[in-house]
């Protein structure tokens, strides 16, 4: 039951994992677009345009990263209905070995 417990733990270590890269890479594309935008309205342009450029690229960078977040939650949780079902088939095994359902 040990070795159960491990490895939903090392499953759902991993799916934080997955959630933690893709926060990190939407900061990333939020930074860089921050970046963009302040190279943007240091130059000489009218500032309507900048400012249409400017939410152009962040709307883009928060499409970007939401869309990572969302994919990330997916992958975190068919990994933990992937674990769910590992822990169902061992426990249904364990119970069978205990009732003797299924020797003969």
């Amino acid at each position: 039951m040990e070795k159960v417990t491990s490895s939903i733990e090392t499953i759902e270590g991993e799916a934080e994992k997955l959630l933690e890269s893709a926060r990190s890479q939407a900061n990333e594309i939020l930074a860089k677009a921050g970046e963009e935008s302040q190279q943007i309205l240091s130059a000489e342009f009218p500032v309507d345009e900048v400012k249409a450029d400017c939410r152009k690229i962040a709307d883009k960078a928060k499409g970007e990263a939401d869309s990572k977040v969302k994919d990330s939650r997916r992958k975190a949780e068919d990994i933990k209905q992937a674990a769910e079902k590992m822990v169902e088939g061992l426990v249904q095994r364990m119970l069978n070995t205990v009732t003797g359902a299924g020797s003969k």
